[in-house]
């Protein structure tokens, strides 16, 4: 009997450890693609994971990040081959494509099986009725403007109207010493400045590059913003290497001091500060044609997040979507970003704390979001097939009708 007893308690003893294994194994690891971790305070998303882990213990999260190029790639390679991680994050331009392929999974039956406010989401994107992207943080694009470069070149006020802007650039334009008022990237491997450095010009007076939803790249606005970057290409101002310049290289000028002006998105104010603590700079919005006094587009870009249709696991990075999009997580989130929130009922802190970012914040209110590369067809492609015909224009190979006519052209084909 007495030895019995102690088989029946190693026994115990085994089975307890069994069934932690088992519950150690039973644990769902899900994988979550983005690039924000690298634009964010160094461990806060991790920070933001492990208190979702705390509150789901049966979940890991395993994060996967890079540079949005690099993020944007690997997502396009995983939704090819089925391969994409559980949660994405997810740009508006790449959603449609992405729908089309049937890679990413319609949101909407989860939301309902959850009973999820939907009045609570800033915005949900949907393509063929399928609610496939909800934007977590969203990030507007100012003119950011150095201010020690703008002093030194006798700048006294932040240009309001393209032909200030022109004005300033040229007084901050040193080619001898390396030093230019602007940057514009055309990589055609990361072709986004085509909306943030180009289309954000048209939508800034109020404009549109669409008609009735289909392009309309041969119409005024569209060719005046050609025309206009042109002459500032023509004028020097422009930084060299347009056709090979990245949007990370443009930020890398801007923070070693080389431009005195770029347009960019607010989530490079932390990473602009870490490089460089003793830059000073301020925001203001993108220039308007002379004579508008109506409310100005401003660009904008989100970090959207949606659920990958091959995922085993949709009950779980539903979680993880919901947990971002709760409005204390929202809020916490877009502090650290210095973003919009995706909930409505989130409120950020940095509009209290930060010059610059009330500065944008008041850009913001006094204006409207604009993107209409939110949820086109082959948003990607439109950008790059633009860029090209733009580098043809800026290499003087055509003329800005010229360049809005061929971009037109291929555009109408993808539509």
């Amino acid at each position: 009997m007495k030895y019995s007893g102690k088989m029946n308690l190693l026994t115990g003893v085994a089975a307890i450890w069994l069934l932690g294994a088992s519950g150690a194994l039973a644990q769902t690891e899900i994988e979550f693609s983005q690039w924000w971790e690298p634009e964010l305070p160094a461990g806060s998303l991790r920070a933001i994971m492990d208190d979702f882990e705390a509150e789901n213990p049966d979940i890991k999260v395993t994060l996967i990040s890079g540079p949005y190029a690099t993020t944007r790639d690997q997502i396009a390679i995983g939704a090819a081959s089925g391969t994409m991680s559980d949660v994405v994050g997810l740009d508006g331009a790449w959603v449609n494509s992405l729908t089309a392929q049937g890679a990413i999974a319609d949101m909407a039956p989860l939301m309902d099986s959850t009973g999820f406010d939907r009045s609570e989401a800033a915005d949900i994107i949907k393509i063929d009725g399928k609610s496939v992207m909800m934007p977590v943080a969203s990030f507007v694009y100012p003119i950011f403007v150095n201010l020690d470069f703008a002093e030194e070149a006798g700048v006294t006020e932040l240009p309001s109207t393209r032909p200030e802007f022109l004005e300033a650039a040229k007084k901050m334009t040193n080619a001898e010493e390396n030093k230019y008022g602007w940057a514009l990237p055309l990589s055609l491997q990361s072709p986004s400045s085509v909306l943030n450095d180009m289309m954000s010009w048209v939508w800034a007076s109020g404009e549109s590059m669409l008609d009735n939803g289909q392009p309309a790249l041969d119409k005024p606005p569209v060719i005046d913003m050609l025309t206009y970057i042109n002459s500032l290409n023509e004028a020097g101002v422009i930084s060299p290497g347009i056709a090979t310049k990245t949007e990370q290289e443009k930020v890398e000028e801007f923070v070693n001091g080389r431009i005195g002006m770029m347009v960019d998105t607010l989530a490079h104010v932390n990473l602009i500060r870490e490089r460089n603590p003793d830059l000073k700079f301020d925001v203001t919005p993108i220039p308007v044609v002379e004579g508008y006094e109506g409310k100005r587009g401003l660009p904008y870009a989100s970090w959207g997040i949606g659920i990958s249709e091959s995922t085993e696991h949709q009950e779980e990075a539903w979680k993880l979507v919901e947990y971002m999009m709760r409005e204390d997580v929202n809020a916490r989130l877009v502090s650290l970003a210095n973003a919009f929130p995706g909930n409505v009922n989130a409120k950020p802190d940095f509009v209290t704390s930060d010059e610059v970012y009330a500065k944008a914040f008041e850009i913001f209110q006094e204006g409207y979001l604009a993107n209409e590369f939110t949820g086109l067809p082959v948003a990607v492609d439109l950008m790059r097939q633009f860029a090209i015909e733009s580098q043809k224009m800026l290499e003087g190979q055509q003329t800005p009708e010229q360049a809005a006519e061929a971009a037109q052209a291929d555009w109408v084909k993808e539509f």
